[in-house]
């Protein structure tokens, strides 16, 4: 909660976490009892596998070749349906300035936002990345937990990025149109690394390959962590 010091506002650690981890629950919990963001995305997910594998020549490119792709092209946009719901549960009877006016930051409001987007995401993400072992003859091995482990990592980035933007968006008339617009020039440092290594990981390369992707990517995820974090504030002036 905050306090009041010479007319600045000021916010201890437990208090920020507890407002943030409310604001994620209220988020999620919503979204429980629709499924609306959920069932679209996973929808999504699952008939972009079923295409990718119909339309899929296997003597033209390889499993190993094309499932890196397939994978994080659907990662990015199944997450962008979720993320694009941030801020349009708070926009009906104006809740976002009753939030704004309750005494949580708006570092807190931007880090529940941002948690629910990360939950979101990576339970898109555990449900794609077994339709595409499946549908793709994938070989089951222990590098599927550093796969695992490099979708978590994106999923940060993604997370922190789109809830930035969507709430730039929610502003708008065309907020559907206008984040895509806005939050996929940001994906891509995430998406790159992130799929370097996931090819490198199914191509068998020795894990000490892979870790300098795994580091530019945890790079940008505390970049875009730090700045997104910072300018959220700004997004939410009239």
């Amino acid at each position: 909660m905050s306090e009041v010091r010479d007319g600045t506002p000021t916010y201890d650690a437990p208090g920020f976490f507890a407002d943030s981890w409310r604001l994620a629950k209220k988020d999620l919990l919503i979204e429980f009892r629709t499924r609306s963001a959920f069932l679209s995305a996973t929808v999504f997910a699952l008939l972009s596998v079923v295409i990718f594998r119909f339309t899929w020549d296997p003597t033209a490119v390889s499993t190993l070749d094309l499932a890196p792709g397939v994978l994080w092209v659907i990662f990015t946009f199944s997450g962008l349906l979720g993320l694009n719901r941030s801020f349009s549960v708070e926009q009906a009877d104006r809740a976002m300035d009753a939030l704004l006016a309750s005494p949580m930051s708006r570092e807190s409001v931007f880090a529940g936002k941002a948690l629910a987007n990360f939950i979101f995401v990576v339970a898109v993400q555990s449900l794609t990345l077994p339709a595409v072992a499946l549908f793709f003859n994938l070989p089951v091995g222990a590098w599927w937990i550093s796969i695992a482990g490099v979708a978590l990592l994106s999923a940060i980035g993604l997370a922190a990025v789109g809830t930035l933007f969507a709430a730039v968006a929610s502003n708008t008339r065309m907020a559907e149109m206008l984040l895509p617009m806005l939050a996929l020039p940001f994906f891509v440092p995430i998406v790159i690394p992130a799929a370097q290594a996931t090819s490198l990981l199914l191509s068998g390369q020795p894990f000490v390959d892979v870790v300098s992707w795994l580091k530019v990517l945890l790079a940008f995820d505390i970049v875009f962590v730090a700045a997104c974090t910072v300018a959220f504030p700004y997004t939410l002036e009239e």
